[in-house]
């Protein structure tokens, strides 16, 4: 019986790559569901290929569209469109969202039973409490989509994902196209010299968190969720060569890596085959074609926005989820030229001082807060 994948942001830089994986595996997966923002065109062409039960696009006018030029395919539209794709009966929803419009859909997913691919880090960063607990007494799997705690959750698997048994755990980070530059030259950076990454082929608005490395931070917030891990026990270096993703080192002293190549469809592949492990044709990894591996300590004068984001973490409550919107929108921003690369981390902290007092309680709770805080920032 093939699993059913429904894929949320099917266009994006993670969506299309999980459909590689799809088109490599026809006789283990099939395609429930697909959803996109603006890319109509590249929809048109999956929805061909994969023939999906249902899609779901943003607005109105294009869902009327692909009606008329698909007749037997169910066409949703909006947030609540969304929403009713993401409960759609499936196996697994891939959650590629970036930002927080996909936290209501992945609590709805969670809901109704399905386990979720995650590939957006807002939605632990911003609701990790609630979105746990409501996994957990769901009994629904919370599979990573990210090389990091793909890579980490392979290392923990030594221990049956213990943590008792876990002394540390380390994700790398590549350091992003300044990781070289004078902390001083980053008052120079443009959209183009930051959407340069190194290593990855990611979406615009991961990829300028990376070369900020609030993406960093993210991660770490969100490997406190994924793994019940204390803040405290969580280390990132920075990697250039982006092989090694992750290590735990367990009471023993003994430690565990896991090596990759810096591809994307290993970690989704892993999330939509788990448990099990399916031939893949990714590129292979020689170890005598890698040259040296280094390792460096982060630089928290350059990258302020890691240490921030660690800050928020640590302080809990709506620190994170204000921290995330802060940063959705000022990435945006900097992408449309209306702010500077320096100006992002001060919209941050500027939103982490305005609204520090708040209380949340629920998903819908922690979604007003978020249009708030782009509210106040826009």
């Amino acid at each position: 019986m093939r699993k059913a994948i429904t894929i949320l942001g099917s266009t994006g830089s993670i969506g299309t790559q999980a459909l590689d994986v799809i088109r490599e595996n026809r006789d283990r997966f099939r395609v429930v569901g697909l959803s996109c923002g603006q890319n109509i065109a590249l929809l048109r062409e999956q929805i061909r290929e994969f023939s999906p039960e249902i899609v779901g696009v943003s607005e109105e006018t294009d869902a009327k569209d692909l009606r008329l030029e698909f007749p037997k395919l169910e066409v949703v539209s909006g947030a609540n469109g969304l929403n009713e794709l993401a409960i759609r009966r499936t196996d697994m929803v891939l959650v590629a969202i970036v930002g927080t419009t996909s936290l209501m859909p992945t609590y709805l997913a969670i809901d109704a039973g399905y386990d979720i691919g995650l590939a957006c880090k807002e939605v632990l960063v911003s609701a990790g409490d609630i979105i746990m607990a409501h996994a957990t007494k769901k009994q629904v799997a919370m599979l990573p989509v990210d090389s990091e705690h793909a890579a980490l959750k392979q290392c923990l698997s030594l221990v049956n994902g213990d943590i008792s048994q876990v002394e540390r755990v380390t994700i790398t980070a590549s350091g992003g196209p300044f990781r070289e530059w004078a902390t001083a030259d980053l008052s120079n950076v443009t959209p183009e010299l930051a959407l340069k990454h190194p290593n990855w082929d990611m979406g615009g608005k991961i990829t300028i968190d990376s070369s900020t490395m609030m993406n960093k931070g993210l991660e770490v917030i969100e490997a406190h969720y994924l793994f019940d891990l204390d803040f405290d026990d969580i280390d990132a270096v920075i990697h250039p060569q982006s092989i090694i993703h992750a290590l735990a080192e367990f009471k023993d002293g003994n430690v565990v890596s896991h090596m990759g190549l810096p591809d994307m469809r290993y970690p989704i592949q892993y999330a939509m085959s788990y448990p099990e492990k399916y031939p893949s044709n990714w590129p292979r990894m020689r170890l005598t074609e890698l040259g040296a591996l280094t390792f460096e300590p982060v630089d928290f004068g350059k990258f302020r926005l890691f240490k921030v984001a660690l800050d928020a973490g640590r302080a809990g409550g709506v620190a994170p989820a204000v921290m995330n919107a802060a940063n959705e929108v000022a990435v945006g921003r900097f992408l449309r030229r209306e702010i500077g690369y320096l100006d992002i981390i001060r919209e941050v902290e500027n939103a982490l001082e305005r609204f520090s007092d708040r209380n949340v309680s629920s998903i819908q709770d922690i979604v007003a807060l978020d249009a708030e805080v782009k509210r106040s920032i826009i």
